[in-house]
């Protein structure tokens, strides 16, 4: 399980939380009116946290044979149209949604092992330790909440795994067990607060299947080259992005 919360988000000034990013889109007009529509008139804020996390968790189906390494995989507003996404998506537009309302958001990934995974997606990704896992954090009542809104209920449902409640006011991780108690999720690794960008970087590097590197390196060739550019684009997102 993760270690209790400590980000650098804390006492940091809310403002840049609150502004849109390239993929973060809270002010793209379907984001504002997913938003709007979501929370009505509620107007407490832990009220309207919880509400856009059922909204997202439950209105946008997990599908982890989705992941495009290009940028446009990554929007609010992608997850909006096409109604499914892997997890850090869903987290983007939890995210995106909380800021087109006024709520300070940002973007949490940890390294996760799916005790449960099928034979179909480990042959996929060659491994049951899924790196880039992401949450969405959430201002609210004052403090730093993490809630993960990766898994619909249907889902759960179909494999017998307990959806994930939020209350908004602890942390919403994972299960580490399922409903036959047997052993689901183990987090591995926290890796923070970061920019999107710099994860997707960071994804190329680490995955040995994405085809994303294929598309970079030539002859399907891992080079020095290769490792130079990704090297450089993680400079460019740590230092250009907010979080």
């Amino acid at each position: 399980m993760l270690a209790p919360l400590h980000l650098p988000l804390d006492g940091a000034d809310d403002a840049p939380l609150l502004r849109p990013t390239r993929f973060i889109e809270s002010t793209a007009p379907e984001v504002v009116r997913f938003a709007r529509e979501t929370v009505g008139d509620a107007a407490d804020d832990v009220e309207r946290g919880v509400m856009l996390y059922y909204a997202v968790r439950d209105g946008f189906r997990y599908d982890p044979y989705r992941i495009r390494l290009v940028e446009e995989c990554f929007r609010a507003t992608t997850v909006l149209r096409e109604g499914a996404a892997f997890c850090i998506p869903k987290a983007v537009l939890l995210a995106a949604a909380a800021r087109a309302v006024g709520i300070p958001s940002a973007l949490g990934f940890a390294d996760v092992k799916n005790h449960l995974t099928t034979a179909r997606l480990r042959d996929a990704i060659g491994t049951d330790l899924f790196i880039f896992h992401g949450y969405t954090l959430l201002k609210l009542a004052g403090r730093w909440v993490k809630a993960t809104p990766a898994f619909n209920q249907s889902l759960c449902e179909r494999f017998g795994v307990k959806p994930l409640d939020f209350d908004g006011r602890s942390d919403a991780l994972l299960h580490p067990f399922d409903a036959q108690n047997r052993r689901h999720m183990e987090y591995v690794h926290d890796r923070g607060v970061k920019p999107v960008r710099y994860h997707i970087a960071r994804m190329l590097d680490r995955n040995p299947r994405t085809p994303y590197r294929v598309e970079l390196s030539l002859s399907n060739v891992y080079t020095t080259l290769m490792q130079r550019y990704l090297a450089h684009r993680l400079r460019a997102c740590e230092a250009a992005d907010t979080p």
